[in-house]
């Protein structure tokens, strides 16, 4: 096994013991701490993220004890914003972003989540609002390894705007990267918005 080899079993080791740190340490929070938490982070991104009302807003439905951001989703399309959910389509196939308009009905699509109807359109996003298990001070974000969004992100045909969504206490010190894990833009948690320069350095 070359070199390069070893050190990427070694970082994928390294990752998956910090999955099992960051689902406890979301696990841990009461119910009711994470209705606040989302409340806050609501707040925060709307003071801090000036979007463009012509960008396309891709976001996520809450699954288990992710950080809720529907409220988020219902204020962008109530302002005219166009927003898509995600769908998983195949174990190994990137995920379809179908159009959620006002009003429309969602369905059950897998894994405890919900998403607009087949028929409903595919969209290419300018800005993703993402669901994370971890992210460190450098905007390396710690997702569920199913590696959904880095196959999503690899076919676009352009590179989205990405903010992670999380509760403080989901942060780490240091989260390896690989070369195909693309960083953070920024991170929304109930403590405020925090923007990352893509380049290994944190912006304060």
């Amino acid at each position: 096994m070359s070199g390069q080899a070893v050190s990427v079993v070694g970082i994928e080791a390294e990752k998956r013991a910090l999955r099992a740190k960051a689902h406890q340490r979301r696990a841990d929070l009461h119910a009711a701490v994470r209705a606040e938490a989302a409340e806050r982070a609501t707040q925060h991104f709307f003071a801090s993220l000036d979007l463009p009302r012509d960008a396309v807003v891709a976001g996520y439905w809450p699954i288990r004890d992710e950080l809720d951001i529907r409220p988020i989703l219902a204020a962008l399309m109530d302002r005219g914003q166009r927003v898509c959910l995600p769908v998983v389509v195949g174990d190994d196939a990137p995920l379809t972003l179908r159009e959620w308009r006002d009003g429309a009905p969602l369905y059950e699509a897998g894994f405890g989540t919900l998403a607009p109807a087949e028929d409903a359109a595919h969209l290419v996003p300018d800005v993703v609002l993402m669901p994370l298990l971890g992210f460190d001070r450098l905007g390396t974000r710690l997702g569920y390894g199913g590696g959904y969004y880095d196959r999503t992100l690899a076919v676009l045909p352009k590179r989205p705007q990405l903010i992670g969504f999380a509760f403080k206490r989901q942060e780490f010190d240091h989260i390896p990267r690989l070369d195909h894990d693309v960083p953070l833009d920024a991170v929304v948690t109930e403590a405020g918005a925090r923007y990352f320069s893509g380049d290994g350095k944190p912006i304060d």
